[in-house]
């Protein structure tokens, strides 16, 4: 069971009574619906309904944490802030560290409640947000979890789409767990309401596999001929993650062409959990 820190995630407190409400009518996924012990991946959209910030939220005895990229969690306070107004909600950023555990389930020495099922996909393990001080020792790096993530075909903000660009459907939300179709409205629910009734997603992060054994850096140019596919994300050996347009690659294998990334011959997979298809992939 290997453990590993994180240290750029951070976490984010929000409790009061309105705390609920206040989420439930903000971000992507179904806070009234959370279980105690699992962290569920949810966003912030902008109007037009692209992702602002993407985050894991989980319970706690006063409220909700939001686990989310340390870079952006300033930015996401002052957002969540500006939409508060009367509500009866705090927001704390917390000295709290998150651990990433996978394989064997960790729940057994630790207090009751203290890890939380990561819900995204199976088999991609656990967190826990814990104070500094008391957490597990690690035995793995975030490399090491970035590997796993990237062999499940999970992708992650900053690394496989860009905040304030990307529509969830295209960082694979709707698969992961982190949409809901039947709550409530939200922030740019509208968007990714039509988007998903008229099928309308096109571009995906997806699987890519570097036979050569060499991956590209990530923002690489995915290309077939002369048309562009979509570009590379993060890699770990010979495997990695891709946003890439799936007509334009569909075109690509009726026609026979070669795939590439930056002279690299590539071949595109579709993540196990994955229920739409992927030109070319079983």
């Amino acid at each position: 069971m290997p453990i590993a820190s994180l240290p750029d995630r951070a976490v984010l407190a929000i409790a009061g009574d309105d705390a609920a409400g206040f989420l439930q009518g903000l971000v992507t996924c179904n806070v009234e619906s959370l279980p105690a012990g699992e962290a569920r991946l949810g966003a912030l959209l902008t109007p037009q309904g692209k992702i602002l910030f993407d985050f894991l939220l989980s319970r706690t005895a006063e409220g909700f944490h939001l686990d989310a990229p340390r870079a952006v969690l300033p930015d996401l306070i002052r957002r969540l802030t500006l939409y508060r107004l009367r509500a009866k909600v705090t927001l704390a950023e917390t000295p709290l560290r998150v651990f990433a555990a996978w394989g064997t389930d960790p729940r057994g020495p630790e207090p009751a409640g203290a890890w939380l099922r990561d819900g995204r996909a199976p088999g991609l393990g656990w967190r826990l947000n814990a104070p500094a001080g008391e957490g597990p020792a690690p035995d793995a790096a975030a490399e090491d979890f970035a590997v796993h993530r990237i062999a499940l075909g999970v992708p992650e903000s900053g690394a496989d789409f860009a905040l304030g660009d990307a529509f969830p459907h295209e960082a694979l939300m709707d698969q992961l767990g982190g949409l809901d179709f039947r709550k409530g409205c939200y922030v740019g629910q509208e968007v990714v309401s039509r988007m998903q009734h008229r099928g309308t997603a096109r571009t995906r992060v997806v699987p890519l596999h570097y036979p050569g054994g060499t991956a590209p850096a990530a923002g690489t140019p995915v290309t077939a001929g002369a048309k562009a596919l979509g570009q590379t994300g993060s890699a770990a050996g010979d495997r990695g993650l891709g946003l890439l347009r799936l007509d334009r690659l569909g075109d690509a294998v009726a026609a026979g062409e070669t795939i590439e990334a930056g002279g690299i011959p590539v071949a595109v997979g579709r993540p196990a959990f994955a229920t739409f298809a992927v030109p070319g992939t079983a």
